[in-house]
């Protein structure tokens, strides 16, 4: 018990050996792969990287009209790279040495995929009746 004390009473005057998070940011570790930027004007809307994502943190949503619009969750996302790898325009989808803030402008994530899923099933049905009826 007297051996408790003695160093309870010294971890006080101590210096923290501990990283000063938040007040100071951490280092990023060795070999760091980072955060995904998506470039929009450079994007052809392929939807390669929506495919290739393993955990699903990247997701398109189809207008009326067949537009496509990128969602990213930088919380879902495991950092592998993959969409960058099979992305087939260069620069469009970067890695860099940055973390996902956090504060998020992120949508309800659920909600958002399973209206990405309507909107492709709706997206793809318009094209196959489209396609029946101009064959």
């Amino acid at each position: 018990m007297k051996e408790m004390l003695i160093e309870t009473i010294k971890n006080l005057f101590s210096k923290p050996v501990t990283v000063k998070y938040p007040q100071e940011p951490s280092p990023p570790p060795a070999n760091y792969r980072g955060l995904i930027v998506y470039k929009e004007e450079l994007c052809i809307f392929c939807t390669k990287c929506e495919m290739v994502c393993p955990p699903g943190a990247i997701r398109f949503t189809y207008g009326e009209d067949g537009s496509k619009k990128y969602h990213y969750n930088p919380y879902l996302c495991i950092y592998c790279g993959e969409c960058v790898r099979a992305c087939p325009k260069p620069g469009c989808l970067t890695q860099v040495e940055k973390t996902a803030p956090p504060d998020s402008s992120i949508p309800n994530w659920d909600e958002l995929e399973r209206r990405a899923e309507k909107s492709k099933k709706a997206f793809l049905k318009a094209k196959a009746i489209a396609k029946k009826s101009g064959s």
